[in-house]
């Protein structure tokens, strides 16, 4: 029987509650998960990128281990499609908070699906509790010294220095 995978791609600088939320949902739909961490060349970012694959594994990790299912964190570089097809996922998992993520995530479906029409993409709706939390507004709260540790594990707090 061949497996489910899928692909979450984002920045995840830093990762926050709400993308926890979205790969504990993930794996609920998927035998095997690619968390891909995209890289941005002209963007000065609050994490290395090796300490978001860090964070990935060690928050991400226990939810795949509880779920029974395999996750992978992997950095890419250049359009989503190409690393989703190099890593034979079927499924690009997206997470939607509210109606300006899910026009922006339609206009990025309508262009992925003319390129790559073999891949679905797999909208999850966040929970309540953090459908308010965006990294990027994360990132600046942190980088203004402000108190993120409602909208981010513990260990990414620990790791920020807050």
């Amino acid at each position: 029987m061949s497996k489910l995978v899928g692909f979450y791609p984002g920045s995840f600088d830093p990762v926050t509650n709400g993308h926890i939320d979205v790969i504990e949902r993930a794996c609920k739909l998927v035998d095997i998960l690619y968390i891909g961490i995209g890289v941005h060349h002209e963007k000065a970012g609050l994490l290395s990128a090796e300490n978001k694959q860090i964070l990935l594994e060690q928050t991400a990790g226990p939810i795949g281990k509880r779920a029974n299912t395999k996750i992978n964190i992997v950095d890419f570089d250049g359009l989503m499609i190409e690393a989703a097809r190099r890593l034979s996922a079927t499924l690009i998992i997206r997470g939607l908070r509210d109606t300006t993520d899910y026009n922006y995530e339609m206009q990025m479906v309508g262009m992925n699906s003319q390129m790559a029409p073999d891949l679905q993409t797999v909208f999850v709706p966040s929970s309540p509790h953090v459908r308010h939390i965006s990294a990027s507004l994360v990132r600046q709260i942190a980088q203004m010294d402000g108190d993120i540790s409602a909208f981010v594990p513990a260990i990414v707090l620990k790791a920020i220095g807050k």
